[in-house]
């Protein structure tokens, strides 16, 4: 029979049956499948280290769930992509149902982007502003934070503490006296040289450090130079300092948990009630808790947690730089591919984990208590 009679075949046919028919062509390698309507509506993309084994086992309804034997019955077409590895298939699979939004897949909802701290690099005297998008200027982003309000609180708090300035460069370049931050002592007034590019150059040295997690270290140095100022009988200087280290107090008291053991990770925890499951998020850069935030994947019934997170994890990191460490509440079937495929794509090494015991797993319970709360 020619390839285009068994196309033809193949059109006629659904379900299993078309199952059958197109696992005679595929080959032995990695890739992603896509079971459609005739419509072209998507139903499901999966992933494979072997297209056809993978793709065999939906050729009879016996033995799957409820859920999967309405995916396989529903197909009335299929597509299919080869990768070169399994790794580029597990990328291609999240990115793929995060554009088409499958009825059988897990779907991330709520998916916006998260603001993040810039400290700008492209002029002589560097501005601090919130962030959100492609990273297309130069300087250096700490984050992600979890909402707006966090990264707001964060910035209005630096401001106080290392005295910034948050002024676009058209408005600093016509500044011809400074403005009421300065007055409130919430800037330095570089546009109008009220502090020299050197001494400007330090405050943006130690908020560099403070957000890169060395803040006993900058705090430290503070209390040094508000005792040299009160050695001096300087006494409005220490006053200064010593306001500054109040606004980084500050902000580590509202932070709540501030791990000794962990600088840059993300914390994930899953919890499900009556059908309804709940992904918690925490974010810790430099060992500072910098938020957390809830999400409510969509999904058919019939998945495990375990399921749910797994393909949760795989979207949320489609368009997002990894930490060096993540750790899960749960282990997942794709773990050890998902800790691979981020490797690759960061070009250095992601370890993905479920830790049992110490400051690690009371991170991850009490990321549970927040996931459970929320249902």
């Amino acid at each position: 029979m020619s390839k285009d009679a068994m196309d033809s075949e193949a059109e006629e046919l659904h379900g299993a049956a078309l199952i059958a028919e197109k696992v005679k062509t595929l080959p032995d390698s990695p890739g992603v499948y896509r079971m459609l309507k005739s419509n072209g509506d998507v139903l499901y993309v999966g992933k494979a280290r072997s297209l056809k084994k993978r793709v065999t086992s939906y050729t009879k309804l016996a033995g799957h769930s409820n859920r999967i034997a309405r995916m396989i019955s529903s197909t009335e077409a299929m597509e299919f992509i080869t990768t070169a590895t399994e790794t580029d298939a597990l990328l291609l699979e999240a990115n793929l149902i995060k554009q088409l939004k499958p009825r059988y897949n897990v779907l991330l909802r709520d998916d916006k982007s998260f603001p993040y701290i810039l400290l700008t690099s492209d002029h002589d005297y560097p501005q601090v502003v919130k962030h959100r998008g492609s990273r297309s200027r130069d300087g250096d982003y700490f984050g992600p934070f979890a909402s707006a309000g966090s990264v707001t609180r964060t910035l209005n708090t630096l401001q106080r503490a290392f005295l910034l300035r948050s002024c676009t460069d058209s408005v600093f370049d016509a500044r011809t006296r400074p403005c009421l931050l300065y007055q409130i002592k919430r800037c330095s007034a570089p546009c109008t040289g009220e502090i020299s590019k050197e001494d400007y150059a330090e405050l943006v040295s130690e908020s560099r450090d403070f957000l890169q997690g060395k803040s006993r270290r900058t705090q430290e140095h503070l209390a040094d130079l508000m005792e040299a100022a009160s050695a001096k009988l300087d006494f409005e200087g220490a006053a200064i300092y010593r306001d500054r280290i109040r606004a980084l107090t500050n902000i580590q008291s509202h932070q709540g948990i501030n791990p000794q053991s962990v600088t840059d990770a993300d914390v994930f925890a899953i919890a499900e009630d009556s059908g309804q499951t709940c992904v918690q998020v925490f974010f810790f850069r430099g060992g500072q808790n910098w938020g957390n935030r809830a999400y409510f994947p969509r999904h058919e019934k019939g998945f495990t947690p375990s399921e749910v997170l797994d393909a949760f994890l795989a979207q949320f990191y489609d368009e997002r730089p990894a930490p060096p460490k993540i750790f899960l509440s749960t282990d997942v079937p794709g773990r050890t591919l998902l800790g691979e495929a981020l490797s690759i794509r960061a070009e250095r090494r992601i370890a993905v984990s479920v830790p049992q015991r110490g400051e690690k797993r009371e991170l991850v319970e009490h990321a549970l208590r927040n996931a459970m709360d929320a249902l």
